[in-house]
């Protein structure tokens, strides 16, 4: 005797799919017949209140860092010179600045012309900050 044979094989009914429902339309009250309950008062969870601690503190410890370092001093500025043809950042620092290394007239050269590189041109105006 077959495994077909002892049990009832019959085939089950076939389902077919059903169409899913619609939400339907929903009248909601306009003019004075809407009624305005107050909001919720907003609570904060314990993981809240650590996150706006630590975050006010963090904003208070970075501002009492940037009031007392007191930040990057302004160059103060000697004089002006004027670039010559062929000349280049190197020599207007040598021959402006000769009590500095070339390299450090150079980079102060730079910060107070706010230059990026050290390309120069003739007839460009450089500010030649004061050693000391």
């Amino acid at each position: 005797m077959s495994a077909a044979v002892a049990w009832d094989v019959a085939t089950a009914p076939v389902r077919m799919p059903v169409r899913p429902v619609r939400p339907q339309l929903v009248s909601v009250p306009t003019g004075e017949d809407v009624v305005i309950r107050p909001a919720a008062p907003v609570r904060l969870t314990r993981a809240g209140r650590l996150a706006v601690t630590s975050t006010v503190a963090l904003l208070g410890v970075v501002l009492a860092t940037s009031l007392l370092s007191g930040g990057a001093e302004a160059a103060v500025i000697d004089h002006s010179t004027t670039v010559q043809a062929g000349q280049t950042l190197s020599e207007v620092a040598a021959a402006q600045l000769p009590q500095l290394p070339i390299a450090e007239g150079v980079a102060r050269i730079q910060l107070a012309n706010d230059l990026a590189g050290s390309d120069v041109h003739a007839g460009q105006s450089l500010l030649i900050p004061a050693v000391g």
